[in-house]
């Protein structure tokens, strides 16, 4: 889910609730429009390790594992190196046949059209739901945490890895386009939830300039862009995220 043209938090939280509700996509202007672009971001991403090292002691990836909001299917080969099974989940038509093209030669792992308030498959089929920058804004997220329930097995794990926006300083580009953003009130939303938190920071780095700048273009407003671009002297700059992990149940809470 890109931040670029959301406007502020609060609009931003009512068409989120009202699409929801209305059965409906919000629509992800950084990929949908410039996939080629998202790749080449995708690439830059945690060049440290940091959030797959993290991830990796947070859930058993070598089951059945579920990537809600797949884009392109970026990350589906490399969760199909462990898991049993891979299944990527992705509203948007051309990212799906993107995706089904990036995993045409991996037998174990699929790509379906659906939405995270909607997914095409059965009760209690996966062991592991994976969701990348896709919970931002916490409330009005419900519908698909009750959908990931459904879907998810007793025991099974949901990931959910975003954004950090405390940490600069892609976090201060965030709240400048999003200055009513409050990550606090985020973090009590998935506290709330049942979710635990971690916190990691990691590196972005590119090639060459043209393709940072590129990146910043289409995550980011024109005016903050252009401050993140001059403020950004070599490839590279630091990247908070919040890693939100809640287990289901495997019976029956009696409280």
């Amino acid at each position: 889910m890109g931040l670029a043209g959301r406007g502020l938090v609060a609009r931003a939280r009512e068409r989120l609730t009202s699409s929801l509700r209305a059965g409906e996509v919000l629509p992800s202007p950084n990929i949908w429009q410039w996939p080629g672009v998202y790749e080449a971001e995708n690439r830059a991403q945690d060049v440290t390790g940091a959030v797959w090292g993290l991830l990796d002691g947070l859930a058993d990836w070598t089951g059945d594992v579920l990537d809600v909001g797949c884009g392109d299917g970026f990350h589906l080969p490399r969760f199909a190196e462990r898991a049993s099974s891979v299944l990527g989940v992705e509203p948007h038509p051309p990212l799906v046949e993107r995706a089904k093209a990036r995993i045409v030669d991996l037998p174990r792992v699929a790509v379906v059209r659906g939405s995270a308030q909607d997914i095409p498959i059965a009760d209690a089929g996966m062991d592991v739901v994976h969701a990348r920058t896709a919970y931002f804004f916490g409330p009005g997220c419900e519908p698909g945490l009750r959908e990931v329930d459904r879907v998810l097995r007793p025991g099974g794990t949901l990931v959910v890895v975003d954004l950090d926006a405390t940490v600069p300083p892609y976090g201060r580009w965030m709240r400048a386009d999003l200055p009513e953003y409050d990550p606090a009130e985020v973090d009590r939303f998935f506290e709330i939830s049942g979710f635990d938190r971690y916190r990691v920071a990691t590196t972005w780095r590119f090639p060459d300039r043209e393709t940072l700048e590129s990146v910043l273009r289409i995550e980011f407003s024109a005016p903050v862009a252009a401050k993140a671009v001059a403020g950004t002297p070599g490839l590279e700059f630091t990247v908070g995220y919040r890693v939100l992990v809640r287990r289901k149940p495997r019976g029956l809470i009696v409280g």
